[in-house]
């Protein structure tokens, strides 16, 4: 009998609180290497709250997280060492530095740095732009040195926050096709996302989240007819 791969990524029982409130109760979920998984939930559902619980940035109150089946390190500093990297919302781009600098700054010092700079740099379409500050670049160029940044530590886990925020169609669309390429390397992808159509159409597996627990699970089609989702979304109450 074969062995049943161990998760790249596993969330066990995860609790959260803050003070009084529960942000997370016994969220558990998996994402596989080469898989993408998306989280979903209305605004106020915990899922940035699984990112920064997952990034060692908030303190859990139950619950496990392990990494290829060994606990995720307690310190954020050590997550790039074992292959965990996130983009964010705001991007956190440094505006003064040029798109190299940034996309440098992850890996500054190793031995191959200037060839893992360079790659990202062409397989993202920004050779041309390398030398120049971000502030002077559009947001969707912008997005893209984020991504980047994200990739040249070759990760193993990439954390994607509302990556397809703020871009246009053809953008989106691209993004898609560059997730897919990443999970294709055996990379595990896991994103936060309130673009449903974008969600619907490249992830393999979906987590809903609602009031810091999860209300569905399940792959696309399973979760585009579940009652329960659209009673999460549109407060339409779902019938037995």
């Amino acid at each position: 009998m074969n062995a049943v791969p161990t998760p790249r990524l596993s969330v066990d029982g995860l609790t959260v609180t803050f003070g009084g409130l529960t942000a997370l109760d016994d969220v558990t979920f998996e994402v596989g290497a080469g898989q993408i998984v998306a989280l979903i939930g209305p605004n106020g559902a915990g899922k940035t709250t699984v990112f920064n619980a997952v990034c060692s940035l908030v303190r859990r109150r139950a619950g496990e997280i392990r990494l290829d089946g060994e606990p995720v390190p307690p310190r954020t500093s050590a997550l790039t060492r074992h292959g965990v990297a996130r983009t964010l919302q705001s991007l956190g781009l440094f505006d003064a530095l040029t798109v190299q600098e940034n996309i440098a700054l992850p890996i500054a010092g190793a031995a191959d740095a200037a060839d893992r700079i360079a790659a990202q740099l062409h397989a993202r379409g920004l050779a041309d732009v390398a030398g120049r500050p971000v502030a002077a670049l559009p947001y969707p160029v912008r997005k893209r040195v984020a991504l980047a940044r994200a990739l040249v530590i070759e990760p193993r886990l990439l954390l994607l926050d509302e990556p397809a925020g703020g871009l246009g169609h053809d953008d989106i669309a691209a993004l898609a096709d560059t997730v897919r390429t990443i999970a294709a390397t055996g990379c595990a992808v896991l994103l936060v996302e309130h673009h449903v159509d974008f969600v619907m159409d490249l992830a393999d597996h979906i987590v809903v989240l609602d009031f810091g627990k999860v209300i569905a699970r399940g792959i696309p089609a399973e979760i585009r007819v579940d009652p329960r989702v659209e009673e999460a979304y549109l407060g339409v109450k779902a019938t037995a």
